[in-house]
């Protein structure tokens, strides 16, 4: 396996070093169960924050891929057949974990007939069952634009709908060359379109070449989607073989894009160098929900 590259990342590049005694006991937890985190598939740098306050992103569908994107670090191939008692494992493990706030992904079954929507929902039905007070995010692949595989997944009534757009429509070729960006915008409208109440959310990345300008119309183009919420964070390449670090954005440009969304509407904005999907997923969904309740007492009043 080819090592992660040995560059010199600035100053503000930092991660708690994965350790202590929480880490120890949910990866060894998932171990048991046989489950799969993206905090550890796909390297994540917040990886020992996270796990050390008890949270974890779990990745559903198995550990394989069937696309090769330019940035992730998720093992690509030949997928093992869907596994149908994943959802009750994943149940059991969020109960004896304790957790309020569980965040649920998946690699791209492409392979299946409806991307695995069906397993999504089992899912987010099985937590719900195990554990009742447990929110439930959803981070769901484009699902093909199989828009029958959205409203299952959305049936099941997840916390929040998330799908990220990744990086700006010019840099899909390289970055995501199986994906359209167009298709994900339009998931992401049909979502808020059929569930409403559901906040929908998004992320991004900087330092592929994106350029400024596209990043403001990307901004606007996930506000005409009906986007909720919004994480931003700087890419970090996994290995060589992975795309090249065109630039390390410096926190102020975080910021400035931060205030920038914000100003188009967004409810809830997470913007910073270290910034992932997950992060602060739960303090997300609670800005939403009073995001939504204003927007409902709004209607009402008109």
């Amino acid at each position: 396996m080819t090592s992660p590259t040995r560059e010199r990342k600035p100053s503000w590049i930092r991660a708690q070093w994965p350790g202590g005694q929480r880490y120890g006991e949910i990866v060894a937890l998932l171990r048991e169960s046989a489950l799969h985190s993206v905090c550890q598939e796909a390297r994540c740098p917040n990886i020992g924050e996270c796990f050390n306050r008890g949270t974890a992103t779990f990745m559903i569908l198995g550990d394989t891929c069937t696309r090769a994107c330019g940035f992730c670090a998720v093992n690509s191939g030949r997928p093992a057949p869907l596994d149908w008692g994943e959802p009750q494992r994943l149940a059991d493990t969020v109960q004896r974990l304790g957790l309020n706030y569980v965040v649920i992904t998946s690699v791209n079954r492409d392979d299946a007939p409806d991307g695995g929507a069906a397993i999504f929902a089992a899912c987010i039905d099985a937590v719900r069952q195990r554990r009742p007070a447990c929110s439930v995010e959803v981070l769901i692949p484009d699902l093909l634009g199989d828009w029958d595989a959205l409203a299952t997944v959305l049936s099941a009534q997840p916390t929040v709908l998330n799908h990220n757009l990744e990086t700006v429509e010019r840099l899909y070729p390289r970055v995501r060359h199986q994906a359209r960006y167009a298709r994900s915008l339009e998931l992401l409208r049909r979502a808020a379109e059929y569930r409403p109440r559901i906040p929908t959310k998004s992320g991004f990345m900087l330092g592929l070449g994106e350029r400024r300008e596209e990043v403001s119309q990307l901004l606007r183009d996930l506000r005409a989607a009906n986007c909720d919420l919004l994480t931003i964070g700087q890419y970090l390449r996994p290995s060589a073989k992975h795309l090249p670090v065109a630039r390390y954005v410096p926190p102020q440009e975080f910021d400035d894009i931060r205030a920038e969304a914000l100003s188009l509407g967004f409810a809830h904005v997470e913007s910073g160098p270290m910034v992932r999907s997950s992060y602060h997923a739960e303090e997300q969904a609670r800005a939403a929900r009073i995001f939504h309740g204003a927007l409902l007492e709004e209607g009402a009043q008109a």
